[in-house]
């Protein structure tokens, strides 16, 4: 299928580890041009070097206002098509270890600056009356997940806050959606791995082996599987979907809806 990508302008979170950088690898290929953003610079340089006549690189983090800024003005007057929201959960915990400041934490590394963001880039798709904005958020936002209670309850926020956005500006040609990624083979899933270690005495690896037992389909999804959605959600053929949470996890969500 031709997802008629060719030469449009995207931003990507987090593009150089995990998802991120499956997606920006993805949208590249397709012959796309990016606007790579993390916070690593000798990571994002390699990226770069790639396609340097079609990636350009912001070096920084996203919960800061400021680099947040700089994002806009590196878009100028272009057409954004495409926006990919994209960035690391907090710490693994329960409930009652947890203190009100990894709540507050949580608040601002998983939510105000996706609003943030949301408002300073949306607006200026609709006024091209095109768009395609996607959150990567996680499968806990359908069911919870052992020891990610932060990361839960805040992502919920984020799914609440696309959702009403979606209807609110539906007839302007700009679609959000959120994919909820359950268990990957990328690092953000060994954070869990350990708590599960820390908590039970078995080694790491045995953790690991345990919970891929219980994937339906037997095994962890790859940043490519990820990805392949993704490009078919930032693409033009997507028009009709607006407003959903898609999980991709394997079978593990049991949720009817």
């Amino acid at each position: 299928m031709n997802l008629q990508m060719h030469d449009q302008l995207f931003i990507i979170g987090g593009a150089t580890s995990g998802f991120g950088k499956a997606i920006a690898e993805a949208l590249l290929a397709e012959g796309a041009r990016i606007i790579a953003v993390a916070r690593g610079e000798e990571k994002l340089k390699t990226l770069q070097a790639a396609a340097p006549e079609r990636v350009e690189i912001l070096a920084g983090d996203l919960s800061d206002s400021a680099v947040i800024r700089q994002l806009v003005a590196v878009v100028g007057d272009r057409q954004l098509h495409g926006l990919v929201i994209n960035a690391g959960g907090p710490p693994a915990k329960t409930v009652l270890e947890t203190t009100l400041e990894d709540w507050d934490n949580a608040y601002r590394s998983l939510l105000r600056w996706k609003v943030e963001l949301t408002q300073a880039l949306v607006p200026k798709m609709m006024e091209r009356q095109y768009g395609r904005v996607i959150y990567i958020e996680s499968s806990s936002v359908k069911q919870p997940l052992e020891n990610l209670v932060l990361s839960s309850s805040l992502r919920v926020a984020v799914v609440g806050m696309v959702k009403t956005l979606s209807q609110e500006i539906a007839k302007s040609g700009v679609t959000l959606n959120i994919l909820g990624p359950g268990s990957h083979d990328t690092p953000a899933i060994d954070r869990i791995y350990r708590k599960k270690s820390e908590q039970t005495g078995l080694p790491v690896e045995e953790v690991r082996e345990k919970a891929i037992a219980l994937i339906p389909v037997g095994a962890l999804g790859l940043p490519a599987d990820f990805a392949s959605l993704a490009l078919w959600l930032l693409s033009p053929h997507s028009r009709y979907v607006t407003g959903q949470t898609i999980t991709l996890d394997g079978g593990s969500v049991k949720s009817m809806l």
